[in-house]
């Protein structure tokens, strides 16, 4: 896709980002609010990337590191515009972040009912640790 434009969020981006997700990202997570967001851009101005094609939001993802781990999360992409190299421009701008920060690996939280992520993935070159399980706790109610 021509006139593609990767940036990182700001303050003003969320709210139009969090109406994104709700019909463009697969699932939902605990932080999908106002407030997860905030503190994440706030402690990271970096992490969160978006794809705009004339002006016009048509992906994200949040290419977090941690000084340890490079995390991806919330890749989505515009459902009337996937296949057409939003998604991978997004991780190539995100591992270019990682590179830059002195990453070594990205990791990627997906869903494993999510068939068609799983080929953007592997397209991608990502493939699954089976030998690993994602524990959680929610910190919060």
């Amino acid at each position: 896709m021509t006139d593609l434009r990767i940036r990182a969020a700001r303050p003003e981006d969320l709210d139009a980002v969090l109406a994104f997700w709700k019909t463009a990202a697969e699932g939902t997570s605990i932080s999908d609010d106002r407030g997860g967001v905030e503190g994440l851009v706030a402690r990271d101005p970096g992490a969160l990337l978006l794809a705009e094609h004339a002006g016009e939001l048509v992906g994200t993802v949040i290419a977090g590191f941690d000084g340890w781990r490079c995390h991806l999360y919330r890749l989505a992409v515009r459902p009337d515009r996937r296949r057409l190299g939003i998604g991978s421009a997004l991780l190539a701008a995100a591992e270019e972040r990682f590179v830059r920060l002195g990453g070594r690996r990205g990791d990627a939280m997906v869903l494993e009912r999510n068939e068609t992520a799983h080929h953007a993935w592997r397209a991608a070159g990502y493939m699954p640790e089976e030998h690993w399980r994602r524990w959680v706790k929610p910190l919060t109610d």
